[in-house]
């Protein structure tokens, strides 16, 4: 065993004498309890890949945290977390390194829980291989079929299945050949080019490192053989030269940069290169490190380039090869895992991250969810936390893209919740919808502010929001009539009347009103842009919605307008009898009752139904536009 006063020189010596090795990264996945940290913890300690001091530790903390009585715990090795030690699961992912004569590794300790599967999409999305563990005792789970839906989906092409705690079932050839049929059958459609099943014993020992003498039918090779001689023969990363730019290094007039790490292929000087979206091209002058320069360089180096011409590029911009271009879309098709304990809302407005890139999205379709269990595809209006689902995706403006398949880093993505900035989702990228040059904005020639000086107004939208019975179309109406009387031009989209025609195919779940409010807001931007004053009476329950709404509009032209009633006024008036079916359980999901209501932060118009007249509020809400200048006319538009 290493001393600790030798292990940094040590380790020095093994990375020196390991740099011609490959490196092999490794997933471990499976159910819960499965000896995913003992495994590791086995090869660990069987391969001397500990230190004395580490040691000593370890002695310790399994005295105060093992589960091995006064046996060592070697899953603490791993375990590094304090909740996992007291609760003895693993919670994060966990990354440990060691080399043997033939290869240098890098394992990922994922965690089994269900609730943590979004860690486990972390750990597989860098590797190569996925160590699948199964307890004998137990078998095949939903979350060994989950683990190994997602190794496949994000690119992993070799499973090793290892059926651990054989010992606690007698070594029995019987259960382990039961095992591996079982997930044979299962996996057979994932596309994985090779699995090898091994039974093994991680806490004893057993086929981890050596042969075990409890298994003489097995005839097979001990796992850490097996790691050392697996041939990868990835069909990743088959695209060009790709650097997605993170930073534009300019420290003087005379230098500028482009810095970033190589996501695929090599470059050299002289090399001619093209710059996405923008499309310019360019030729290489320079490859600079800290180091020196370089007359070559590839995927995974961190790299600056200098170019030969004074072109365009910004942070997020692609440099490519010019003979393997990569593909530019706003629209794609992609798989899609939920990581969030909130529903995923088809139509509403998140943050798509791309290497450097950050852009608006939404999904416009969710075509259906992916049953782990049997891999059969169901029809789903939404996704729930670790869900999968298959989906299209709408942008708000094009980035530059390969499909996951071919590259992992430059078809990848996360979904980021623009309230909470909490990451949702995770996806790949299946493939582009349509070229973005397809699909452009028409210019028209009649400007909307022509078409608003016509109407001697200012183009708005009015958004009345509060809860059924509070009064909004009320006032809506006599706040169109005082407009109306005073020659301006405007109209009503109110909830009820929209739900007759554009929206008749749309219920009353949280989904629904997702959609619903989607659709309302892109009709009244294009009343908007005809020059109209748009009032639009909805619910629209939920904040993130109405900014949506919002965002569709030029600056100063959504203004909210809070028609705030408690919930016990509202119910009182009742005047559809709508609350007392509600509150009967006739009607499911009803705003205030078993649907949740969130009021606006920083309405531009609040009214209180409650000390106020519906006549009193429109004229309020008109002279909030008088003193605004939207009634103003134009002449210079």
């Amino acid at each position: 065993m290493p001393d600790s006063s030798t292990s940094q020189s040590n380790a020095k010596g093994l990375f020196q004498s390991g740099t011609a090795k490959d490196l092999l990264r490794v997933l471990t996945c499976g159910s819960v309890d499965d000896g995913k940290s003992t495994l590791i913890g086995r090869l660990l300690f069987d391969s001397q890949q500990i230190y004395a001091d580490q040691m000593t530790s370890l002695q310790s903390d399994s005295k105060k945290f093992g589960t091995q009585g006064s046996d060592i715990d070697l899953a603490l090795l791993v375990d590094g977390l304090a909740a996992e030690r007291e609760q003895g699961i693993t919670i994060d992912v966990a990354y440990r390194f060691f080399a043997t004569k033939a290869r240098k590794f890098i394992i990922a300790d994922t965690p089994g829980h269900e609730q943590y599967t979004r860690n486990m999409a972390t750990g597989a999305s860098t590797a190569d291989l996925a160590i699948l563990l199964v307890d004998a005792r137990h078998g095949i789970q939903v979350q060994t079929r989950r683990h190994s839906y997602i190794a496949s989906l994000l690119g992993i092409r070799h499973v090793l299945v290892a059926v651990n705690k054989m010992d606690l079932v007698n070594f029995s050839q019987h259960s382990f050949n039961t095992i591996e049929e079982q997930y044979r059958d299962f996996a057979k459609n994932l596309g994985f080019n090779d699995i090898t099943c091994i039974p093994v014993s991680a806490l004893l020992g057993d086929n981890v490192t050596a042969a075990s003498q409890h298994m003489a039918w097995y005839r097979g090779r001990p796992m850490l053989q097996h790691l050392e001689a697996v041939e990868l023969s990835s069909q990743m990363d088959e695209t060009g030269f790709r650097l997605p730019v993170q930073w534009v290094n300019r420290p003087d007039s005379g230098f500028r940069g482009f810095c970033g790490t190589i996501a695929s292929g090599e470059i050299s000087p002289g090399d001619e290169v093209m710059v996405l979206p923008s499309g310019q091209r360019s030729h290489v002058k320079q490859i600079v490190t800290m180091d020196a320069n370089l007359s070559v360089a590839r995927r995974h180096q961190s790299i600056t380039l200098t170019l030969e011409d004074e072109i365009g590029v910004s942070r997020g911009d692609f440099i490519c090869s010019t003979d393997h271009l990569a593909g530019l879309s706003d629209q794609f098709q992609a798989h899609l895992i939920w990581m969030s304990e909130k529903e995923l809302f088809p139509g509403r407005s998140y943050l798509l991250k791309t290497c450097n890139t950050t852009v608006a999205t939404s999904i416009t379709s969710l075509k259906h969810k992916v049953d782990v269990n049997d891999l059969s595809h169901q029809a789903t209006k939404t996704l729930h936390l670790n869900e999968i689902g298959v989906c299209n995706l709408s942008l708000g403006q094009p980035i530059a893209f390969d499909p996951y398949g071919k590259n992992r880093t430059t078809g990848s993505f996360i979904l980021i919740d623009r309230m909470t900035n909490e990451t949702v989702g995770a996806g790949i990228i299946d493939f582009s919808l349509r070229r973005a040059s397809n699909v452009v904005w028409q210019d028209i020639e009649i400007s909307r502010n022509k078409r608003a000086a016509q109407k001697q107004q200012k183009p708005a939208v009015l958004w009345f929001t509060g809860l059924s019975g509070s009064g909004k179309s009320t006032i809506a109406n006599l706040v169109e009539k005082k407009l109306y009387d005073m020659g301006r031009h405007t109209y009503i989209l109110d909830g009820d009347n929209v739900r007759h025609g554009l929206n008749n195919d749309l219920g009353f779940t949280d989904v629904d009103r997702v959609e619903n409010i989607r659709r309302v807001g892109e009709t009244s931007k294009l009343m908007a842009d005809a020059g109209l004053m748009v009032l639009v009476s909805f619910i629209s329950p939920f904040r993130e919605e109405r900014q949506m709404a919002r965002r569709l509009m030029a600056d100063g032209e959504f203004i909210e307008i809070f028609v705030k009633t408690p919930l016990e006024v509202a119910e009182a008036r009742d005047v559809k009898g709508l609350y007392a079916r509600a509150r009967a359980g006739e009607i499911k999901n009803f705003t205030g009752i078993d649907s949740e209501y969130q009021a606006p932060k920083n309405a531009e118009i609040e009214v209180d139904t409650t000390s106020s007249t519906a006549e009193q509020a429109a004229s309020q809400i008109v002279d909030y536009l008088e003193k605004e200048g939207f009634l103003d006319f134009d002449e210079n538009p």
